[in-house]
């Protein structure tokens, strides 16, 4: 695995399919990346775990270990579990995306899917990620502390405070909407808000997220509101 060359934003790129790492591995350097290589989930957590990369793009199918797991054990990783990560699959199926999503990928890309695509999300990834990436913030909402600088929520359980760790979309998704109390978003406009408007994700992205969090912090703070989107309750 190649060294990062400079202070530019480091991507690793995993798949088994060595004329696609070269590909990708071309194309985003020409865009002015760093790049890593792993072929397989094993490879991939050794070399996030080494570099600590700015982005993670992973293929689903690998030996070993396949992308699902890798997904799982990243953000199951207190280090490593905001890293974004796009992942790719020839699996189009919805179960297929809802499984990625449940893991905890960022966006969800279906093969065949052109380089230009793939180097256009990498870029608007990146962007959405040094979004959030400001000075030290605290929001105190009902019995909920989400500490942006720490990308960590607290939650009051008993008299004794617990902490919640979340990927870095399931924590920006709580932020923003605890942020609004009471005010209703579409699905857009939180697709826009928080993935920022040029990432591509799938219709169930929004929905997936919303149940993970509900699993973490209880179903009572984000609202369904039917036929337009969530908010949070005031």
């Amino acid at each position: 695995m190649e060294e990062p060359r400079s202070d530019a934003p480091t991507i690793l790129i995993v798949d088994d399919e060595e004329d696609l790492l070269d590909l990708l591995e071309y194309n985003l350097k020409q865009e002015g990346y760093n790049t890593l290589q792993a072929h397989d989930g094993v490879e991939a957590l050794d070399a996030a775990r080494e570099h600590d990369p700015d982005l993670i793009v992973l293929d689903v199918m690998m030996p070993r270990m396949d992308g699902i797991e890798a997904c799982r054990r990243l953000r199951a990783d207190a280090h490593l579990r905001t890293i974004p990560i796009m992942m790719l699959t020839a699996r189009s199926e919805e179960e297929d995306q809802v499984a990625g999503l449940d893991v905890g990928a960022d966006i969800y890309l279906s093969k065949p899917v052109s380089i230009s695509v793939i180097v256009s999300q990498a870029k608007a990834l990146l962007r959405s990620a040094r979004r959030y990436e400001v000075a030290p913030d605290k929001l105190a909402v009902h019995d909920l502390t989400v500490d942006r600088d720490r990308y960590l929520v607290f939650q009051e359980r008993e008299g004794e405070e617990e902490e919640l760790r979340m990927p870095r979309k399931e924590f920006e998704l709580l932020y923003f909407l605890a942020s609004h109390p009471g005010k209703v978003f579409s699905r857009q406009e939180i697709l826009d808000e928080v993935w920022g408007p040029d990432v591509y994700v799938v219709d169930r992205t929004v929905d997936v997220h919303v149940r993970k969090i509900r699993e973490k912090i209880g179903s009572t703070y984000i609202e369904t509101v039917k036929g337009v989107g969530y908010k949070f309750k005031e």
